[in-house]
């Protein structure tokens, strides 16, 4: 049953509520039934420093948060709590201390409705187009969007109003889909491109691989991906690739800050560090670009192994509760459930891992590489606020864009199909309740903002669903 929330400046009225439950007692990780069994702390050198301090008090941190042993608690998502916060922040306005988040205007925006999507809450009519307005008053003439009004074009938030426009907005007048200037949108990503293939994420800035994700995802849904645009830009996102097996945010032209530009056949420098936000943008982009990979004469290609195996070691243990962590020896964050555990789905599309060769009828959630299980106790037990919404590490302190990644991720970690089920999924399949990794939207989102712009009929099961922009 779809739940029906309509909200109103001056009334939330919710009239169905579910719960997202694991029928399974903690943790994701343990092989004792009864759970009695506690964690094993990570194990220590005998020489104390500032990381091992942090890590053991994160670790006691995280612990608090599970039950008792024997306890019959399930982890549940407490959904009411979560929008309750996220109503308060888009009818009240956000509180003082995100003033310094003012050129981030477009993402705090788009977190807020992406997480009221996840949780399968409608906005009522009327505060859908006070979100358009406000996205659209961001617009920069000479194309793109900038943080706020006023303020500088910037890939990054391109990406957030796009996708808030995706969620909340329409065609026609007023609508936010037609009156994106696309036109000046392209020149935009025209002007921030660099010899090598690689973006600026604005003028007179840097280099920075989630610039790229956030440019080719807009390119996508709007239909401005052309050859021209993205030459070299896989090649460039391949030299991104560490010895690690992860991304790091770019790499350099040449071997030496002072040095000369490298020839094009010479191997780039990845002088940077494996991390999981520059992982998910590269892997996303990787994918997002297989079509012109397929045609190009350098056929560029990464280490997937490789990747594979980073990104299964950037999960943490028992103690850590199975979340995620954004390089190797840092804390495990929440944000980091969907910048690591995103990037599973991506690679399972690049046919790594994975359960397409499945047979049976039913296929346990954690036959795949990643702990699943873990993590969604993760993000229910210890990353859930008290009073409102997902926390990050250290100190357990309530973060929007930590919100949205963790409810996103639950979203998308909750069942694997097998072969001999397809038939079945798909015909109860409902899009508007699935999180695509590739966009960080609901698949029906993805679909009806791209039909437009492509000049395709929307689906049909997506009709037939009545999950459209107009009426969700």
């Amino acid at each position: 049953m779809r739940p029906v929330v309509i909200l109103s400046n001056r009334l939330v009225q919710l009239f169905f509520v579910s719960h997202l439950t694991l029928h399974h007692h903690h943790s994701g990780f343990s092989n004792d039934p009864s759970g009695e069994m506690a964690p094993t702390p990570s194990p220590v050198d005998g020489f104390p420093t500032l990381t091992s301090r942090s890590q053991a008090e994160t670790e006691q941190v995280l612990l608090k948060h599970l039950p008792e042993p024997g306890a019959k608690d399930e982890p549940i998502l407490q959904k009411t709590s979560h929008m309750q916060f996220l109503v308060r922040n888009l009818v009240q306005g956000f509180p003082a201390r995100y003033i310094s988040q003012d050129a981030s205007q477009p993402w705090l925006m788009f977190w807020t409705v992406q997480a009221f999507s996840v949780l399968q809450v409608a906005l009522d009519p009327a505060n859908k187009q006070r979100i358009i307005d406000k996205v659209m008053a961001w617009q920069h003439p000479g194309g793109g969007f900038g943080g706020g009004p006023g303020q500088a074009a910037h890939l990054l938030p391109t990406y957030a109003a796009v996708c808030t426009l995706a969620i909340v907005g329409r065609p026609g007048p007023r609508g936010g889909w037609d009156q994106i200037d696309r036109e000046q949108m392209y020149k935009f990503f025209l002007s921030l491109k660099q010899k090598d293939g690689s973006f600026l994420v604005a003028h007179h800035s840097e280099v920075d691989v989630r610039g790229i994700y956030c440019l080719l995802t807009v390119a996508t849904l709007l239909d401005l991906l052309t050859p021209e645009l993205v030459e070299g830009t896989a090649a460039f996102i391949a030299s991104c690739q560490t010895y690690e097996g992860g991304f790091a945010s770019s790499s350099l032209p040449s071997y030496s800050l002072a040095g000369p530009i490298l020839p094009s056949p010479a191997p780039r420098p990845p002088l940077g560090e494996a991390h999981g936000g520059y992982t998910f943008c590269a892997l996303a982009s990787w994918v997002l670009l297989q079509s012109y990979i397929v045609q190009s004469r350098e056929k560029p290609t990464i280490d997937l192994k490789n990747l594979l195996r980073w990104l299964v070691h950037m999960q943490g243990t028992e103690v850590e509760l199975g979340g995620f962590k954004g390089r190797t020896n840092k804390l495990v964050d929440g944000c980091y459930s969907w910048w690591c555990g995103g990037a599973f789905g991506l690679l399972e599309a690049l046919g790594v891992g994975g359960l397409q060769n499945a047979e049976s009828d039913e296929v346990p959630i954690d036959t795949g590489f990643g702990k699943v299980k873990a993590l969604q106790e993760y993000i229910l037990y210890a990353g859930q606020h008290q009073l409102e919404a997902c926390a990050t590490n250290l100190p357990i302190g309530t973060k929007l864009t930590h919100r949205n990644a963790d409810a996103s991720i639950v979203a998308q970690h909750h069942v694997f199909p097998s072969n001999v089920r397809k038939h079945q999924l798909l015909e109860a399949w409902q899009p508007s309740k699935c999180d695509t990794p590739l966009t960080n939207l609901t698949m029906t989102h993805t679909e009806v903002m791209a039909a437009h712009f492509y000049g395709q009929q929307i689906p049909a099961r997506v009709r037939q669903t009545g999950s459209t922009n107009g009426n969700a």
